[in-house]
């Protein structure tokens, strides 16, 4: 067992019961092949509660800040994150993250950058229509409807994939896709939440 799958087991046994969690749309996940993984951003536990929720293993982009020290940077790598600097073009990220999606994995970022607290789906950054539009990866809407709150029901619901190939052809823009990317979203957190 690797130190990924290690984690997500540990990781599982203490969230799941805690959050209650509910699992929606598995079946939708493509099997094989790349994928984009686009989530909502509610709270620093998204990541691992996505983390023991999708079916195949995933390449986190995480804030740079996370790899700042030796002991975390260790861990960010071993469950397979790779570093982003916000705020900015980060041309190694988006060539890192190209090139997972170039291999067949799946790619998961939180395409409005940081947490939104309010619990509304804000407006998505153009970095997620950048992957979209140049690679050939399908790309999987996530919602994770909340509050964390101990005990209480949290529900993880992944949308239909996302065929990008006619809009890359259109040539339209990287934000006209992370806003189509964002509207998905928006519509799972509406028809699950309650």
């Amino acid at each position: 067992m690797n130190f990924y799958s290690f984690a997500r087991t540990v990781v599982s046994i203490v969230l799941k019961p805690l959050y209650r969690i509910e699992t929606r749309g598995t079946e939708h996940f493509p099997k094989d092949g790349s994928v984009l993984l686009c989530t909502n951003h509610i709270d620093n536990l998204d990541p691992p509660v996505v983390g023991i929720t999708a079916p195949r293993p995933i390449y986190f982009m995480a804030k740079a800040e996370l790899f700042k020290r030796p002991w975390s940077k260790k861990l960010m790598e071993n469950i397979q994150a790779f570093p982003v600097k916000r705020g900015l073009s980060d041309r190694e990220a988006l060539r890192t993250g190209l090139k997972y999606l170039k291999e067949g994995k799946v790619v998961g970022l939180f395409p409005e950058g940081t947490r939104n607290l309010t619990g509304e789906v804000g407006k998505g950054l153009a970095g997620a229509g950048f992957f979209a539009l140049r690679s050939n990866a399908l790309v999987v809407p996530c919602a994770i409807i909340g509050p964390y709150k101990p005990f209480k029901k949290l529900i993880v619901v992944y949308g239909k994939p996302i065929d990008f190939t006619e809009m890359r052809e259109n040539k339209i823009s990287a934000e006209a896709a992370t806003e189509i990317i964002m509207s998905e979203i928006r519509k799972l957190v509406d028809e699950h939440k309650n």
